[in-house]
């Protein structure tokens, strides 16, 4: 009896750590305040959406280097530049530009697995500067977000992944990735995202992060391994030397 009191005691105090402390900072990882109180421009894109996270991270490369490899992102293109065991089947994301994945378009859809059954739709995109990612589920399967928000759907999940680029002096981008969703039942939407996507996009978003800092400041594997991994308010601003 004494066992099962430490242990529910211990499973409470880690919960509440996590609820009071470490999931709000999950949330907004290397955010700004100000970042994280302003109005994303993909805000609108989905009814009734909510802002889930916001999260961002300083690139030593100017957005005109960052751009390319986010627009190239998709399944049988480039890979996702994270978990490529998770998110990509094994299958290792690209590390070179690929100038036949450089066109993007409202409505084009980015795959997101091997058979087609799932994807990406492009919400919104401008060149260098904002790019914004969605999808819509129901029941397992997966519909044109672009498509009117059935009535009849008592069950559906409808999210967007949205990248925000601005220039920074030095020839820096700061990329502030948001989430904003919506879902039903609220209250089964609600539990799935506090105990398995709000951490999954956490693990998954910083792997991007590191990786995408390799790419664009053409950096060796690893050689930013400790930077990739600190929260970008901690990191240096001044631009690294080229590598020999």
């Amino acid at each position: 009896m004494k066992t099962l009191l430490k242990l529910g005691a211990g499973i409470g105090l880690a919960a509440g750590a996590y609820a009071l402390w470490g999931r709000p900072r999950m949330l907004r990882w290397g955010a700004t305040p100000d970042e994280v109180r302003a109005r994303s421009p993909g805000a609108d894109i989905i009814p009734g959406g909510k802002r889930g996270s916001t999260m961002a991270a300083t690139l030593d490369a100017p957005p005109s280097a960052v751009w390319p490899w986010l627009v190239q992102m998709g399944y049988g293109r480039a890979g996702w530049y994270s978990w490529d065991r998770l998110d990509h089947f094994g299958k290792p994301s690209a590390r070179r530009i690929h100038p036949e994945w450089q066109s993007l378009s409202v409505g084009q859809r980015l795959p997101a697995t091997p058979d087609g059954r799932y994807w990406f739709d492009v919400a919104a995109v401008e060149r260098e500067r904002f790019l914004a990612l969605r999808v819509f589920t129901s029941g397992g399967r997966q519909y044109d977000s672009a498509d009117p928000r059935p009535r009849a759907f008592s069950d559906f999940t409808d999210s967007l992944w949205a990248f925000e680029l601005e220039g920074l002096p030095g020839g820096r981008t700061r990329l502030v990735v948001t989430v904003h969703s919506a879902g039903r039942p609220r209250l089964i939407d609600s539990v799935l995202g506090y105990l398995f996507w709000e951490p999954a996009h956490f693990v998954m978003q910083l792997r991007q992060f590191g990786n995408l800092r390799r790419r664009a400041e053409g950096a060796p594997r690893g050689a930013r391994r400790e930077r990739a991994m600190r929260s970008p308010a901690e990191m240096p601003m001044a631009p690294q030397p080229p590598q020999a």
